[in-house]
């Protein structure tokens, strides 16, 4: 059921081709035409011909957010992150909908978690919900990375406050790593008891190499000997099943590799 869920929100996170009749709609005839004009586009993202395309469209409208979008997603897959950043600047500016987009690239792609931050609290302040939006690939709501990246920044009881109050609100539901990273954030601030409490709740929900191993951490620390040495061996279990953390692009906020389980 879970992966349903996730899978269920990937559309959500990335926006698409936008439906040019609403701009027909709303009398924006430049945009409707520059949105006519790539509403096919038969090239590969990655060719001359394609950027060419997404350059006649915003010579018919300068501010079509769109255009610039698709075409800064090479500049990004490509590392040209400079032209990336001019690219996905210029289609916030013209419209909002990608702001959570460029949040999640900062955090996930450059580690700028003070921009990321700076991103999703902007989302806040506009939408005034805590529904702004999940990762580019879904498996983060964003107050989540917002957590992450305070956490990043050595602030470890804001990004518990940020988790917490999430995990309050009755409609959330958990995705696939939400309990371990604030499960890692206790044990980092030597709160084992409630560390412990939260990589129960993650085993429910995703059982992961990396939750065993922090497990596994405290109950070393608390001279658990035996129980320790089970935990040290479930994860190590798991970690040969792939049963870990996993992101083709980056690594993962808090991703523990089989050679540091091992030496635990």
């Amino acid at each position: 059921m879970k992966w349903i869920i996730f899978i269920f929100f990937l559309p959500i996170c990335v926006a698409g081709q936008p439906n040019c009749n609403v701009f027909l709609y709303n009398k924006d005839t430049a945009q409707y035409n520059a949105c006519k004009s790539v509403e096919s586009v038969p090239y590969y993202q990655y060719t001359r011909n394609y950027q060419e395309k997404f350059d006649k469209a915003l010579e018919i409208c300068p501010y079509f957010a769109f255009a610039y979008s698709a075409k800064s997603t090479a500049y990004l897959k490509s590392g040209d992150f400079l032209t990336w950043k001019y690219l996905i600047d210029k289609a916030v500016q013209f419209d909002s909908i990608y702001l959570d987009y460029r949040a999640w690239c900062r955090y996930q792609f450059f580690r700028d978690y003070k921009g990321a931050i700076a991103d999703i609290e902007l989302l806040e302040r506009r939408k005034k919900t805590k529904e702004i939006g999940y990762s580019a690939g879904g498996e983060y709501h964003l107050l989540v990375a917002k957590a992450m990246c305070y956490s990043a920044l050595n602030q470890k009881n804001k990004a518990i406050e940020i988790l917490e109050d999430l995990f309050s609100d009755s409609t959330y539901q958990a995705g696939l790593f939400d309990y371990y990273q604030l499960a890692v954030s206790y044990f980092q601030i030597k709160d084992y008891d409630k560390a412990w409490k939260y990589c129960l709740e993650q085993s429910k929900v995703n059982n992961l190499a990396e939750n065993k191993y922090y497990m596994a951490r405290i109950s070393k620390i608390k001279g658990n000997t035996q129980e320790y040495l089970s935990l040290k061996e479930e994860s190590i279990l798991l970690y040969k099943k792939e049963k870990y953390m996993f992101d083709p692009y980056t690594e993962h906020f808090n991703k523990v590799y089989l050679d540091t389980i091992e030496k635990l």
